[in-house]
């Protein structure tokens, strides 16, 4: 690991100032994905500016909607009583990822930023274009068993990493942001990117930008909602598929509907058009494969991972049965 500078300051704009004064520096919250990036030679940060003096570390019902502070540990916000009966998909989604320890330590703005677990970005023998661009991208031709099925290019098929990520896709939600010239909002659906020709940008998030909190509208979605995380273990396993369901039911009749999965591609990918789809539709198990195959559309696999195209449609359904109380 390399030497660098450790800052602890007080106030946002003082950790924003710090961050600002070195064109490698990074903020430094839990630690748990960071510290491991650092050790493996991947990130070689001249200063770390600490940010856990902030005041951020509030869990808030503002005027309809939910405020979770960037520094609240993933296990406080999966455990709020609040989050949970108003929220559940959320809690659900937090708790299917990591282990207790990590979910102690990471906060809610790190989480959004967590870096691929590609194998090709944390080996630093092997070409990766979003650890060194224009490297190349050793999954493409190499064992790709992880990675997208939808959004990729051919300079990056990585995943996001990220359970909460999905959920917080699903759920509509804004990430709020302070820099140097100003804070701003940013609609979640926009924060994370596909690859394209920069996949070294995970979002838009614009240099020295620091993540203040993150607010989910209220919406009925506390009754018929599930998270589905499939994986190779049932503990601490990054997820092969994941899906996020959240459903207003009425009479049988799916009054509005929210849908995103994990796993499958460079960002959280919200399942639109599958939304659209299942509006107004009775709830049956035909209709939910139906809506599968929409989802589906435009999926391409690589060699190894051709079983996410089965994999992917049969979580959704899955997933869908139990939100919605069909018998599984």
């Amino acid at each position: 690991m390399n030497q660098f500078q450790y800052v602890r300051p007080a106030e946002t704009s003082g950790a924003i100032k710090s961050v600002a004064l070195d064109a490698n520096a990074h903020f430094l919250a839990g630690g748990t994905n960071l510290v491991d990036l650092m050790k493996m030679g991947i990130v070689t940060p001249e200063r770390l500016v600490d940010i856990n003096n902030l005041p951020l570390k509030k869990i808030e019902n503002i005027q309809g909607h939910l405020r979770i502070g960037a520094l609240v540990t993933n296990t406080q916000v999966a455990e709020n009583k609040f989050v949970k009966e108003n929220f559940p998909l959320l809690s659900m989604a937090i708790n299917a990822g990591a282990s207790p320890q990590l979910r102690n330590m990471a906060t809610t703005g790190g989480n959004l930023l967590q870096r691929t677990r590609c194998p090709y970005f944390f080996d630093t023998t092997m070409p990766c274009n979003k650890r060194v661009p224009g490297s190349g991208c050793g999954a493409l031709e190499g064992y790709n068993r992880m990675h997208a099925i939808f959004g990729a290019s051919d300079k990056c098929i990585a995943v996001n990493p990220s359970d909460m990520n999905v959920a917080l896709t699903a759920l509509n939600a804004f990430v709020h942001v302070s820099g140097p010239k100003a804070a701003r909002t940013i609609p979640f659906a926009d924060f994370h990117r596909l690859p394209g020709d920069h996949p070294e940008q995970d979002t838009t998030l614009q240099k020295n930008e620091l993540i203040t909190s993150i607010d989910i509208p209220t919406a009925p979605f506390s009754k018929n909602v599930h998270y589905l995380k499939v994986r190779d273990r049932s503990s601490y396993a990054f997820a092969l598929v994941s899906a996020a369901v959240a459903l207003h039911i009425e009479n049988n009749t799916i009054k509005d509907v929210r849908l995103a999965m994990g796993g499958v591609a460079h960002k959280p990918w919200r399942l639109t058009a599958t939304e659209t789809f299942l509006k107004g539709k009775t709830v049956s198990e035909d209709t939910f494969k139906q809506a599968a195959q929409i989802a589906m559309e435009g999926a391409k696999a690589y060699e190894h991972n051709k079983f996410k195209l089965k994999l992917a449609p049969n979580t959704l359904i899955q997933a869908l049965k139990t939100a919605s109380g069909l018998t599984v």
